[in-house]
């Protein structure tokens, strides 16, 4: 089910990353006294009274912004302002009204969605009472006096936003049809891509709606065999195209990882993994998909002896933990190996739903800690592994039931993970597990 996502905007210096921070819990965003530190969109996820959400970080609108990189700050933001389901507005309590938060206001305003205004920097309740009055000729109803530096009524402005959300109804396929999101940085080949993928030579069944919002599914068979490609702004067939133009943005990627069973993470050769493809990839790794990594523009890469297997090797280093994720090198330009893709892709989502065998489970487990001692802690207290069971699917989960989950330290975790792989394969899926003590 797709998460909602809320977006968090406001003019420059406002506290916007401090009250990001304060709501995922955790500090992500650079927070510095100096405007304008966030440049790019910076997302994490929440949960409010047991409503998950993604929060989406925004760089200061400038209205009057004339260099380039306050031009691109002002797009991030309308891009993040047009893929919300709930805007959360930001405004300096110390400063009072500004003429640019009124023009910020008519601007969500005519965006038609949602918007909860967040009157920050006050952490005097008196004050706070006093001054969120002020706030009501931005037409947004009441004002929430907040502090995100101290986490003061940062739960009543919540209580607000999860209010907003509506339920968000994912359409459903059979279990034979393979669910497929593309996603990747901007200009990195995806529309292509994904008009290769879905040619001429395919049979299209036909377009449906994903969501309550405006995505389309494309669904088409190939031997036999069933898909569906999970919308992002690449996913369109060329007549639905704007040329030239590239309406992607990380938000739909998240959207569409969160609907679909095997991911296409798409790589630029001519730049290699970059810092943004490590967090995108990073997101679709924690929801537990499916991946493969597809190295796109091949054609552009200077050819010499073993290169496929350097390059490879290069993000592997780069990205550790996408190490089960097999990767192919393409061109969507010449239509280099892309007809591989829907193989590798059936492969490995019958790698994403395999159930292993408890007793043949259970003998590799036994091997493998006779091979290599379980840790033990500085008492003398050593890890037993008793039993284990794989009670789940989309990505294979395993439960081990020992004495004293504290004592699976994480390197320890990692070699049982190998052992598994070594013996069952799992190629292209995550593998979750979890230590409890056996009662």
């Amino acid at each position: 089910m797709n998460k909602p996502v809320v977006a968090i905007v406001g003019r420059p210096n406002v506290g916007k990353s401090t009250l990001f921070n304060r709501i995922i819990g955790a500090r992500i965003s650079i927070v510095e006294d100096e405007p304008n530190v966030t440049r790019d969109r910076i997302y994490g996820e929440s949960e409010w009274l047991g409503n998950p959400f993604l929060v989406v970080d925004t760089g200061g609108i400038d209205l009057a912004a004339e260099s380039e990189l306050k031009k691109k700050v002002k797009g991030q933001v309308e891009l993040a302002i047009e893929e919300a389901d709930v805007i959360l507005f930001v405004v300096d309590g110390r400063s009072g009204v500004k003429s640019m938060d009124k023009e910020i206001a008519n601007i969500l305003r005519r965006s038609n969605k949602p918007v909860v205004l967040a009157v920050n920097k006050l952490d005097n309740r008196e004050l706070a009472q006093e001054v969120k009055y002020n706030f009501y000729e931005l037409g947004f109803g009441e004002p929430y006096p907040v502090s995100a530096e101290h986490g003061m009524r940062i739960g009543d402005l919540l209580d607000q936003v999860i209010d907003y959300f509506e339920r968000i109804d994912d359409v459903t396929y059979d279990e034979d049809v393979i669910s497929i999101s593309v996603i990747g940085r901007p200009n990195v080949g995806k529309s292509s891509l994904v008009n290769k993928i879905i040619g001429e030579d395919r049979v299209i069944v036909g377009e449906t709606p994903g969501t309550t919002r405006d995505a389309v599914d494309t669904y088409f068979e190939v031997d036999g065999n069933k898909f569906v490609l999970i919308d992002t702004a690449g996913m369109r067939r060329k007549a639905k195209v704007e040329a030239g133009v590239e309406r992607y943005s990380v938000i739909r990627s998240l959207r569409a990882v969160d609907r679909s069973e095997v991911v296409l993470m798409v790589l630029d050769a001519t730049e290699g993994i970059t810092a943004q493809d490590k967090k995108i990839a990073g997101y679709a790794h924690e929801e537990g998909k499916a991946m493969v990594l597809v190295v796109n523009k091949w054609d552009l890469v200077e050819k010499r002896n073993n290169i496929d297997q350097d390059y490879a090797d290069e993000i592997r280093y780069e990205a550790s933990f996408l190490n089960y994720a097999p990767i192919t090198f393409v061109s969507a330009l010449t239509g280099q190996r892309v007809m591989e893709i829907l193989e590798i892709i059936e492969y490995v989502a019958e790698q994403y739903n395999r159930r292993v065998e408890t007793s043949t489970l259970n003998k590799v487990v036994k091997d493998a800690t006779a091979l290599v001692e379980p840790p033990s802690n500085k008492q003398g207290k050593r890890l037993r592994v008793y039993y284990v069971t794989q009670p789940r699917v989309k990505p294979p989960l395993f439960i081990f039931f020992v004495n004293d989950p504290e004592l699976m330290h994480f390197s320890y975790k990692r070699y049982l993970e190998n052992k598994i792989r070594e013996a069952f394969g799992f190629e292209g899926t995550p593998i979750k597990i979890l230590a409890r003590e056996r009662s």
